[in-house]
């Protein structure tokens, strides 16, 4: 399945305010392996870069004077994107950006969540780990993906480390030496060998069981017992333990 994990960066914060993309990148993957055919453009604006959105990306007006508008970029991005699910952190943001500069050059542009499998891993993030920051940045630190070089937001590099964040995230090997053995070097197989070790060693890892005290264990008995003298009925817990207990003797 061909995949394209991208990002934007762009002169403000409000699609519907008028601001507008300055800087996509996009990461292909192909059965969730990087095929390094990966796309990145920047784009001159027509409108002044919010001083705030500078200090996240440092991208600044003067940089954008000599790039390419977005209609001159449009038919080769479109065609990058055909058939192709997205992959997107905080994927409503992105896509009302795209949908707009889209909209702008087709008037009968169909929204991209409308034609296509959108991955948002934000929501994702969210639903695995609930009550917890899932920024790109607090993604990266939990899946131990290096983001030493995120000194501003960028979209190939943001792209990049997403990429790398997703297939962590959703159970895909990042440098586990998963590839045939007859193109492996021995130095390749030595680093796939220690990977694979953390890895198991990550998984061997289990939670310590804490055993019940005689002192908790008899005055769960006694509840246990309580209950039943009130209600004249064997609880479901005794028959499970006396049944436990049977099969052990057994």
């Amino acid at each position: 399945m061909r995949q394209i994990v991208l990002d934007t960066e762009t002169t403000g914060m409000d699609a519907a305010q008028g601001h507008r993309i300055i800087e996509i990148g996009c990461v292909e993957l192909n059965n969730r392996r990087p095929t390094d055919n990966d796309l990145h453009m920047y784009i001159r604006p027509d409108c002044a870069v919010d001083p705030g959105a500078v200090e996240v990306h440092g991208i600044t007006d003067e940089f954008l004077a000599d790039k390419p508008s977005f209609d001159e970029i449009a038919p080769r991005l479109v065609d990058y994107l055909a058939d192709a699910e997205l992959v997107i952190h905080n994927a409503p943001f992105d896509l009302a950006f795209l949908d707009a500069e889209l909209k702008r050059v087709d008037d009968g542009h169909r929204a991209l969540a409308d034609s296509r499998s959108i991955v948002d891993t934000l929501v994702d993030a969210r639903e695995r780990f609930p009550g917890q920051r899932n920024s790109l940045d607090a993604l990266c630190k939990r899946f131990e993906v290096d983001n030493t070089n995120r000194s501003h937001h960028g979209a190939l590099l943001d792209a990049r480390l997403l990429a790398d964040v997703y297939r962590a995230m959703t159970g895909g090997q990042i440098d586990f030496g998963l590839i045939d053995q007859t193109e492996a070097s021995e130095s390749g197989e030595m680093a796939a060998d220690t990977a694979l070790t953390g890895v198991l060693e990550r998984a061997a890892r289990r939670p310590r069981v804490v055993q019940a005290s005689e002192a908790e264990v008899a005055t769960h008995d006694a509840l246990v017992s309580g209950l039943e003298r009130r209600t004249g009925q064997t609880s479901a817990w005794r028959s499970v333990a006396t049944g436990a207990s049977n099969t052990t003797e057994h």
